[in-house]
């Protein structure tokens, strides 16, 4: 998990954003991304009868390298680190399917 950290480093080193803006301005910027994520298998859909062909595959793994760079920088903003971020993401997700509750609604399920 250190090269999401190393991610992190480089996603905050090109952050360009005032410090006043810190949380709200990636989290705006996430909000654009995801949707551009959304947008583009929307298109798939309606253009490209259902059928993810490399060229479409490519330009949404484009879009979430983005949404990435705006989670990384979101966490930087908060003081987590990204490995941090996704062990309690995996710790939550092993302890739903230790107690038989992955389906349902809630974190703290």
């Amino acid at each position: 998990m250190k090269e999401l950290d190393e991610y992190q480093n480089f996603a905050w080193e090109t952050a360009i954003y005032p410090t006043d803006m810190r949380i709200i301005y990636p989290a705006l910027g996430l909000a654009g991304e995801t949707g551009e994520v959304v947008d583009k298998i929307k298109k798939v859909y309606r253009d490209n009868d259902r059928e993810f062909d490399y060229e479409h595959k490519k330009a949404i793994a484009k879009e979430l390298g983005d949404v990435l760079w705006y989670v990384a920088n979101i966490a930087e903003d908060l003081g987590y680190r990204l490995s941090e971020i996704v062990q309690m993401n995996v710790d939550k997700i092993n302890s739903r399917r230790e107690r038989n509750v992955m389906h349902g609604e809630g974190d703290d399920r």
